[in-house]
């Protein structure tokens, strides 16, 4: 079968052995999967050789043993493997059968959606709240799209005007571009300008911290959540002066890099942990099939999976012109 994989800098195309189905596993023919710019063009750019991709849908071709929610046939969303790839090896905690009303295309996005599931959560915000999101990329503008969905009132803070525009038109009444309108925004939407509850952090910024730059934002002991790649320094004097908690949300909820939960397929019960990353899974797809979030809207681009490699190289002379990237593969 053929895979895309990084490797001294570029993304290839390669062939590699079709995996054999296994206890908890399901095998899936892949239709299409989505491109987390971002995590991928890092990995590339490291030169270290490694799988890309990590969310696909597609159809089951085989069950291991162990597996009893999805059968042969049946359309299903994936997220957590190497998905970059025309036959995946899914853990059955990480493949949910999709709704009918959600297409391949959206459900593609269930890894992306997933992880703006958890960062969510992670921000411990409750009805009617206030959260700032910085940066509006793919993940960002997922991450406005459930906050605004689920009532809390939602700030965007991009640099890029498109992405601006499109964090309006799903319903946010702000998305700012300096320190002057977030000053403007926050007077508006909060209580009496005190600041926002929670500030979730999505763009990549490795060489400046973005914390420094949402700390004067947030109310008195409110909730920062580090979701993108991020720099992770501080001053000290002005988070003793908001005493602020600071997360960092990772992936798409408990279970994830857990072997038990993962490759062996122990569920966690749902008493003690309400929302394991697969059900997380579940809840993205039951948003998108009932139209409470327009991941369709997000698409900007769709490229055939032998064309991929170019699509590295295209985004990083043109990120502008991008967003959410579906991966077509052979029918």
């Amino acid at each position: 079968m053929k895979a895309v994989e990084s490797n001294e800098g570029k993304a290839h195309i390669v062939e590699l052995p079709q995996p054999e189905v296994k206890p908890h596993y399901v095998l899936v023919k892949v239709q299409y999967s989505s491109v987390s710019i971002g995590t991928e063009l890092m990995l590339i750019k490291s030169g270290r050789k490694g799988a890309l991709g990590y969310s696909a849908a597609g159809i089951v071709v085989e069950v291991g043993e162990g597996v009893t929610h999805v059968k042969p046939g049946d359309r299903v969303a994936c997220y957590g493997t190497p998905a970059h790839r025309e036959i995946m090896l899914s853990p059955k905690h990480l493949t949910v059968k999709m709704p009918d009303e959600v297409t391949m295309e959206e459900a593609a996005f269930c890894g992306i959606g997933t992880i703006a599931i958890h960062a969510v959560r992670q921000a411990q915000l409750t009805f009617g709240e206030s959260v700032i999101v910085v940066g509006a990329g793919i993940l960002g503008q997922m991450i406005a799209a459930i906050a605004h969905a689920s009532n809390y009132r939602v700030i965007g803070y991009e640099l890029m005007e498109s992405r601006r525009e499109r964090l309006l038109h799903m319903g946010l009444r702000y998305a700012c571009q300096s320190g002057e309108e977030m000053k403007e925004a926050l007077q508006a939407v909060t209580t009496g300008g005190k600041g926002a509850d929670a500030a979730l952090i999505c763009a990549s910024n490795m060489n400046e911290s973005l914390i420094d730059m949402a700390l004067p934002w947030l109310r008195d002991r409110g909730n920062i959540v580090v979701v993108g790649a991020t720099g992770c320094s501080f001053d000290r004097n002005l988070f003793f002066s908001k005493e602020a908690n600071v997360t960092i949300s990772r992936a798409g909820g408990p279970g994830r890099y857990e072997p038990d939960y993962e490759q062996l397929g122990f569920d966690y019960p749902i008493g003690y942990v309400r929302w394991t990353e697969g059900r997380n899974i579940e809840d993205f797809l039951r948003m998108v099939a009932e139209k409470r979030i327009d991941v369709a809207s997000l698409i900007t681009e769709q490229v055939e999976f032998q064309r991929l490699p170019e699509l590295y190289e295209r985004y990083s002379k043109t990120p502008q012109d991008m967003l959410g990237i579906v991966v077509q593969f052979p029918q």
